[in-house]
């Protein structure tokens, strides 16, 4: 195997070692890796001429993003003492770094993840760039795991206990200002300027050896009273609970364990974080997070087509819309500095659409609202037009109107003749059959669905909808451009509500059948939230829309009669103008928020008197039965789904619940959760709801899965 890691002397008394994976986007600490370490490591402290080393990376952008997640996995089975002694291995390997007879300096250009920022902890000091895309975290809490490797132990002596455990708990990155300003590095300086500083620093660390007396310090325990000591566990513990509902046991895991260990030296901190590591490797949400982790980083690597296909560059935008959805794709295409051209039949909601989008996309989280430098910046990269020549005029015409066929399709007869050959015409629908709006297309093929899900701004899954014709380039086109804005998309063949919306008629019909069978309505949505979804069905179709959400299953009753109905209550609802948030009235009522994202509905005492009358006679549905019924139709649908194969693998069914309707990542997707239960243990909680119809009936894929004893997920 070719080297991973180079040596060389930057100055005679220098060492660097520079990491460097071969045919590796990103450097990762595989065991291989780690033993090329240990092997520089014994060569270089045996050396009596170095004032010190320097460790960096020879990839842009990246220091080194971690351990080798595969090879963990390898061992999930594994018994406890082997994930103690792994822990042990990786920790003791990691910390000759702070007994190197010379100074050792980590050099930050690019993100540094988990493992790669335990070893740069162990190191004395540490140097990052300015750059934007210097990061540093501790993100193994969203594993289901904790930092294993001595990061909890070291990370609280360096930058103080409440520092360490807003970083471990809340497993997000910091840049370099922040990082400088909590003392987790010694500066934050320009990319061209780190090796000299790192020479710098090392001559200044030889004068004053502060650097020996750092190590002494962060050998023993940490300097923290009784008070300070209490007062954090109590917020923090409050805190971490608030914010996991006690889903992801790690942060809480990971706080308890800092807390108990501050006031040990080193070593035995570190024996107490191997032994916590070893109740958290292999439990059921590590599982279920690891999963979600490999999800993501396939589809980060797929290009949505099979076969070597080059996608064509998209330098520029047309959205046809400058409504909620169409202000929302030009926002974030306008962020990523992708010039935008915007129109609408109605001139006074063009010119709303462009305020917004300069807002959006010149929102800045510090002052929690617009910055006028940003807005200065994007401003000029929206373009409002009356012309559909100048529309015509970008890589991609976007469609973003009124979820009518015949609107659409009347938009595309006039914008296709005038687009050049390379371009491609674009469909934001959510429902309805690419065959279909492509049917009267002169290039079928440069036509195709691109999907984004409400709030563009929030929602990172985009379905890339192939119609019959829809050529390899141009869903590969696709792909590559919602990558490009920073959205997770899912290419999906056409068919009625193509993935997403297909499983969430499923879910949400069945939360109004519930309703009619007596179920009341707080207990419907704490069955969801309960089972792990971010808010109930009822809220759910308060947010869509009512009237949205009734065309949308108009469409799946069309083409699915034999499992879906039309509700007697939706269109009750309809007649009556409540459509949901946007008119501040629909299953709930919200007082002086109609329209507002996150806005709290409140019962209403009218919304009873209008769905008594649909009330079915007969003994109202258990909460075990409520929970089975919401989400065993959403099951079945993935089945047909992948028996029709609307997509190419069950992980892109897992990732686009988890992405597109808020699935609970801790349970590792739909499939996942199906494979934790066994297709029998699936059908034999079918049993009981098969007189309800054909939404229930065992699917060909289900069954032959029982019988056979196969899973989803081989």
């Amino acid at each position: 195997m070719d080297s991973a890691i180079s040596l060389t002397f930057p100055e005679p008394d220098v060492a660097a070692l520079t990491f460097d994976l071969p045919g590796k986007g990103a450097n990762i600490l595989s065991q291989a890796v780690l033993a090329e370490l240990s092997a520089h490591l014994d060569a270089l402290v045996k050396r009596t001429d170095l004032a010190g080393l320097v460790i960096r990376s020879g990839k842009p952008g990246i220091f080194i993003a971690g351990a080798d997640i595969r090879e963990f996995v390898a061992h999930q089975d594994a018994k406890r003492e082997w994930t103690v002694e792994m822990c042990h291995r990786g920790r003791k390997l990691l910390q000759r770094l702070s007994h190197c007879p010379f100074v050792t300096v980590a050099l930050i250009d690019g993100v540094s993840l988990g493992g790669g920022t335990e070893l740069a902890l162990w190191c004395d000091r540490r140097i990052m760039s300015t750059s934007p895309k210097a990061q540093i975290g501790l993100p193994e809490v969203k594993l289901g795991l904790y930092p294993g490797w001595g990061g909890t132990a070291r990370l609280p002596r360096i930058v103080g206990l409440s520092n360490a455990v807003e970083m471990i708990c809340g497993g997000e990155t910091i840049d370099g200002k922040a990082a400088a300003a909590m003392g987790l590095v010694q500066a934050a300086v320009p990319s061209e300027r780190l090796e000299q500083a790192a020479i710098d620093l090392i001559r200044a660390e030889h004068k004053t050896r502060d650097y020996v007396k750092d190590r002494q310090r962060w050998s023993g325990a940490i300097d923290i009273s009784d008070t300070e000591l209490y007062f954090l566990g109590a917020t923090a513990s409050a805190y971490v609970q608030q914010q996991t509902k006690g889903r992801y046991p790690a942060p809480l895991a990971a706080l308890e364990m800092m807390l108990e260990a501050a006031r040990m030296d080193i070593e035995a901190a570190c024996q107490k974080e191997a032994e916590g590591m070893a109740e958290l490797f292999g439990s059921p949400v590590n599982r279920a997070l690891i999963n979600v982790f490999f999800l993501t980083d396939r589809n980060k690597k797929d290009p949505g087509v099979a076969g070597d296909v080059k996608p064509a560059p998209v330098r520029s935008l047309s959205v046809c819309g400058a409504g909620l959805m169409g202000t929302g794709i030009a926002a974030i295409a306008v962020k990523r500095e992708i010039p935008v051209i915007l129109t609408d039949v109605n001139p006074a909601a063009l010119d709303k659409g462009v305020a917004a989008i300069i807002e959006e996309a010149s929102y800045n989280k510090a002052v929690k609202g617009p910055d006028a430098q940003r807005a200065l910046k994007y401003a000029p990269l929206v373009h409002p037009t009356a012309s559909d020549a100048d529309l015509a005029k970008a890589d991609l015409v976007l469609e973003a109107i009124v979820e009518n066929p015949d609107v659409k399709k009347k938009l595309f007869a006039r914008l296709e003749p005038l687009l050049s050959a390379d371009a491609i015409l674009a469909s934001n629908t959510s429902t309805i059959p690419i065959a279909r709006l492509a049917a009267d297309l002169k290039r079928p093929d440069r036509f195709c669905g691109i999907h984004f899900f409400n709030p563009v701004r929030k929602m990172p899954l985009v379905e890339v909808i192939r119609g019959p014709k829809t050529s390899d380039q141009t869903v590969a086109t696709a792909v590559a451009f919602v990558k490009a804005i920073g959205k997770t998309p899912i290419a999906v063949n056409d068919g009625p509500g193509f993935m997403v919306n297909r499983m969430l008629v499923a879910y949400m019909n069945e939360a109004l059948e519930l309703l009619l069978d007596g179920a009341a309505m707080k207990d419907i949505e704490k069955a969801a939230t309960s089972f792990g979804m971010p808010v109930g069905p009822l809220t759910l179709y308060d947010m869509v829309g009512i009237d949205t959400a009734f065309y949308c299953g108009g469409v799946m009753y069309e083409a699915f009669p034999d499992r879906c109905s039309p509700s007697p209550l939706l269109v009750q609802m309809l007649k009556k103008q409540r459509l949901g948030q946007k008119v501040g009235l629909g299953f709930y009522k919200y007082a002086l928020q109609a329209g507002k994202e996150g806005a709290k509905g409140e019962p209403d005492p009218d919304f009873d008197a209008l769905v008594k009358p649909h009330i079915r006679s007969g003994k109202p549905p258990t909460k075990e039965e409520m929970t089975s019924r919401l989400f065993l139709p959403m099951l079945l649908e993935a089945t047909r789904i992948l028996e029709d194969k609307i997509v190419r693998d069950v992980r892109d069914v897992d990732l686009g619940l988890i992405f597109g309707l808020g699935f609970p990542p801790f349970k590792g997707g739909l499939c996942f959760w199906a494979d934790t239960l066994g297709a029998a243990k699936v059908l034999e909680m079918l049993k009981p709801f098969e007189k309800l119809g054909a939404r229930f009936q065992p699917t060909p894929m289900l069954l032959g899965m029982a019988r056979t004893g196969k899973k989803f997920y081989a």
